[in-house]
């Protein structure tokens, strides 16, 4: 579960990129449609923001205004589990892709990212929608469950740079957090509001005529008062009319808040409702979305297809999701009715309709949906072995928030769960909290009796030592482990060695690395595996083998769509430094420093920094001096930074910075005293404790100290310890 690994995409939901199927009773609203035509008509106009309460008729606006205009649209209806800026641009990227063919496998490897740094994905759909040049319309319903201020300030980010031909329509029960005052000053904003969406009296009623023998204009302009022109209100007004017999009082009583709406849908929907289909309705409120298929397996029914279809046909508080009639999802304050009165009805059955739904949505391939069911039922040892099992995919495609929620929710099942404790490790060191990913890697090394997450476990300690900046703490942990039986686990221990400069004995591992990626395969590993091998040839003097390597494994992580990998800021560097060409290595070790800055990883952004200072310093650019001056920070806040110390010396020489660059081999042969506090000096003890340790004086060890550092011709303790590993010593 190697963060990197790469594996199949998570599946999209279809019908989230489907715009709803208007009513068979649409009523024409032109005031709000021209009122949308201006973003298209306007070309200073960015954004059209729909922004009212639920049940306002903003999803049905959207979608008539869509199906209306000639212009090629795109459509996402965003649900909670797309707060994760992973899913949600996903999704966004899977709508772009139905007007561009091939925009989501040009750009999925950024959305991994695009948590982190979402300025190069939206720069390169920015830029593929300036070449598509015609007139592209995006509508991103149920915004408001998203918003926060990364998404916020990501889609801002969009609308200011993408061109003029995208036109951006965003609806929402809340404002979301952009500059909103800023796009009405330049006149950018289009908006309808509450009071926009409020049917008139002449549409209300269009929307009500014939619902029931005796109706006025009186009738219509009293429910529409009553309702203040709440479409949802109207709409469940419209459900009863039919079955009231005396409209005069249904009209002087009907109230359009939410209490009194829920308590009609109660009192009075379900009431003209069938026992069975009374029964069908509070079960399926459970489902966010709906098909045929997963109403029988949640119901036990085998009509499911049929009942979804003929209720719809009753009921536009059904809606379809698509042009098919195969997905359904009910209205919001449908919904909420329902599972309010399940609570009750079937408090003790609700567990079970939410495990049914799970096994079925983990037959039919959607990750997430299986786990939100388990969660729902209890089930939480078998959500965490799904969580588990799954947990490569969901972080490797860029979801760390989605496993962090799901994590949460497990409460203190993950404590004794080995497969989540290490989930949870992986998950904190990839949002930056060493600390934290200690503390859960701890927890899983003690409860994995049985070593089934062992290579995990090992590659975890080692990341974290080499994001921390602690060669020999990582090497520590590597030498530890047992034989490597996947290609990642090779990789990881083949890599330290190489920061270690232990060629030799990485050698072995990285080709075993290689052929364990050839066969599995695995693209990540079999890209990042090769790495390694050119900073080995480059360490050795043969720049032409290290440029070789590093460009095919560019070409190769291309073609297979993880060149936005942060581990391929190494393959970057080296070709800018074996490269003749001046423009081409300025712009390869900017782009190793730009793909370093994605990980947590210490030891690879100093190398990195330390190679752009290097060549940009040679090109006598002034951002040399500038990232020089980053890499020593990164260094000297590093425990033990392995060959980036000693090539951060020679760079610093060579560009007239005061450096110390010590000799090869052995002034002097160490004494066996100095030798046992050489032992020490990879570790993080103090000159004190390593007295303490010895049961010598703490003089008598700074004696020792320099003796040392005279013999292997170093400045400090850092350089001690990369010489002596360098020449066998420890």
């Amino acid at each position: 579960m190697v963060v990197g690994m790469e594996e199949p995409p998570i599946p999209l939901v279809p019908t989230k990129l489907t715009p709803p199927t208007p009513p068979t009773s649409l009523v024409a609203r032109p005031r709000l449609m021209k009122a949308l035509d201006s973003v298209v008509d306007d070309p200073n106009r960015r954004l059209a923001l729909v922004s009212a309460p639920a049940g306002s008729g903003k999803s049905t606006l959207m979608a008539a205004w869509l199906e209306a205009r000639p212009e090629v649209s795109c459509w996402v209806q965003l649900d909670e589990a797309d707060r994760d800026p992973a899913r949600f641009w996903t999704y966004l990227i899977a709508a772009l892709a139905r007007a561009l063919p091939g925009l989501d496998l040009a750009l999925g490897p950024l959305i991994t990212s695009a948590a982190r740094n979402p300025e190069a994905l939206i720069s390169h759909v920015a830029t593929e929608l300036m070449r598509f040049g015609k007139p592209v319309l995006v509508a991103i319903d149920d915004y408001q469950l998203v918003a926060g201020p990364q998404i916020d300030g990501a889609v801002e980010r969009l609308l200011d740079l993408a061109p003029p031909n995208m036109m951006l329509v965003l609806g929402s029960r809340l404002d979301p957090g952009m500059r909103l005052s800023r796009m009405r000053v330049r006149g950018q904003l289009t908006e309808i509001r509450a009071d926009d969406l409020r049917f008139t009296s002449e549409e209300a009623e269009h929307l009500l005529t014939g619902r029931a023998a005796g109706m006025s204009q009186r009738h219509v302009e009293a429910l529409c008062s009553r309702t203040e022109g709440w479409a949802a209100g109207l709409v469940l007004a419209g459900l009863s009319l039919g079955a009231t017999g005396d409209l005069d009082q249904f009209v002087a009583t009907f109230e359009g808040d939410d209490r009194l709406v829920v308590d009609y849908l109660t009192d009075e929907f379900l009431e003209h409702v069938g026992e069975a289909d009374r029964r069908r309705l509070l079960e399926t409120s459970v489902l966010e979305g709906m098909c045929g298929a997963l109403v029988d397996a949640v119901c036990g029914s085998s009509d499911g297809a049929a009942w979804l279809r003929s209720t719809a046909e009753t009921n536009q508080l059904l809606i379809s999701l698509d042009r098919t009639g195969t997905w359904y999802r009910y209205h919001h304050l449908l919904r909420d009715m329902l599972r309010l009165e399940a609570s009750v009805v079937l408090a003790g059955h609700r567990a079970e309709l939410h495990r049914r739904a799970g096994g079925w949505h983990m037959t039919d391939g959607d990750l997430t949906s299986a786990v939100e069911h388990l969660l729902e039922a209890g089930d939480l040892t078998e959500a965490a072995d799904l969580i588990a099992d799954n947990a490569t995919k969901l972080l490797n495609g860029g979801h760390l928030f989605t496993v962090l929620r799901y994590l949460d929710r497990l409460g203190e099942v993950i404590e004794t769960h080995s497969g989540c404790c290490i989930v949870r490790g992986w998950a904190t060191f990839v949002a930056g909290r060493f600390g934290e990913a200690e503390i859960w890697l701890d927890k899983a090394s003690r409860l994995d009796t049985e070593g089934i997450d062992a290579g995990l476990i090992t590659a975890l300690g080692t990341m974290i030592q080499l994001a921390k900046g602690n060669v020999s703490a990582a090497l520590a942990v590597a030498s530890a482990s047992s034989r490597p039986s996947d290609p990642t686990h090779a990789m990881v221990l083949g890599g330290v060695l190489v920061w270690g400069g232990l060629f030799d004995e990485a050698r072995p591992h990285l080709r075993a690395a290689a052929d364990m990626a050839a066969s599995a395969p695995d693209d990540f590993a079999a890209a990042v595996t090769p790495i390694f091998e050119a900073i080995i040839e480059l360490e050795s003097a043969n720049p032409d083998a290290a440029g070789r390597l590093a460009r095919r494994t560019i070409e190769f992580a291309t073609q297979r769509g993880i060149d936005e990998a942060a581990q391929m800021a190494l393959a970057h560097s080296v070709v800018g430094i074996t490269t003749d060409d001046p423009a081409e290595a300025a712009a390869a070790v900017r782009r190793g420093v730009e793909l370093a800055r994605r990980s947590p990883e210490n030891i690879m952004l100093g190398y990195a920094l330390t190679a752009a200072g290097d060549v940009l310093s040679a090109l006598d650019h002034p951002d040399g001096a500038e990232m020089l001056t980053e890499a020593r920070s990164v260094v000297d806040r590093s425990a033990d930074p392995g060959i980036v110390g000693p090539y951060l010396a020679r760079a610093e020489l060579r560009h007239g910075r005061k450096a110390v660059v010590r000799s090869v081999g052995l002034v002097e042969e160490l004494t066996d005293r100095e030798l046992a506090v050489l032992h020490y000096l990879p570790s993080e003890l103090s000159q004190r404790d390593i007295a303490n340790q010895l049961y010598v004086s703490l003089n008598t060890v700074k004696t020792h100290c320099k003796a040392i550092y005279r013999k292997l011709g170093v400045g400090d303790r850092k350089a001690a310890v990369q010489a002596a590993r360098e020449l066998g010593l420890l």
